[in-house]
């Protein structure tokens, strides 16, 4: 079963472009995340990510009732990983990734009268859904607060670090975006581009 994640692109119009720089995404910049960790110490383009999380296991359904001994048992159809992630609240799952990620909840850096807007989901490597809603807001990146993880680094020493889970987080324009963004993420660009009016 792949697993399902969820998260939120926060976009903005950027500060001293809202007066007026229009066209292919020029005064739309998007907030995006860098993950932690050694393994991605060194990687920027194609590394960078909205930030999102994976939904708990409990979070995507309740399984299927076993059938009882004396009914005609048949094997059940595997469960399609859109219809179980239907049966979750994505959206909260989104909010609270992106809190852990970032260190702040989304609703209070939400614009005057935004709202939350499905950009639906996508297939990443590895076969991860991934689900996104995106809300204009405005966020500083040097607040950046993520929770950690630990690992046992370096590798087969027998001791473990912690790592935050996000060790940088900043606001790009579209086309910058594009190149720092994981490549099954892209789609959702486009998206946000149509959802502003660009």
């Amino acid at each position: 079963m792949p697993a399902i994640s969820a998260g939120i692109l926060l976009y903005r119009q950027r500060p001293e472009a809202r007066e007026g720089d229009i066209g292919a995404g020029g005064a739309l910049e998007v907030l995006l995340v860098h993950p932690g960790g050694p393994y991605w110490a060194k990687k920027d383009a194609g590394a960078w990510s909205i930030p999102k999380g994976e939904a708990e296991p409990d979070e995507l359904g309740e399984a299927r009732p076993v059938p009882a001994r004396d009914a005609a048992w048949r094997r059940p159809a595997p469960a399609k990983p859109r219809l179980r992630a239907a049966a979750a609240d994505l959206l909260a799952v989104a909010k609270r990734e992106f809190r852990e990620e970032t260190g702040f909840d989304p609703d209070a850096l939400a614009a005057p009268g935004a709202a939350y807007a499905p950009l639906g989901g996508v297939k990443q490597r590895g076969h991860k859904i991934v689900y996104v809603w995106a809300l204009e807001g405005d966020y500083d990146p040097g607040t950046l607060r993520s929770n950690e993880f630990e690992m046992e680094w370096p590798p087969r020493s027998g001791r473990t670090a912690r790592f935050p889970e996000v060790d940088r987080a900043a606001w790009f324009d579209i086309a910058t975006a594009r190149e720092k963004i994981v490549a099954a993420q892209r789609r959702f660009l486009d998206d946000v581009l149509v959802l502003a009016g660009e």
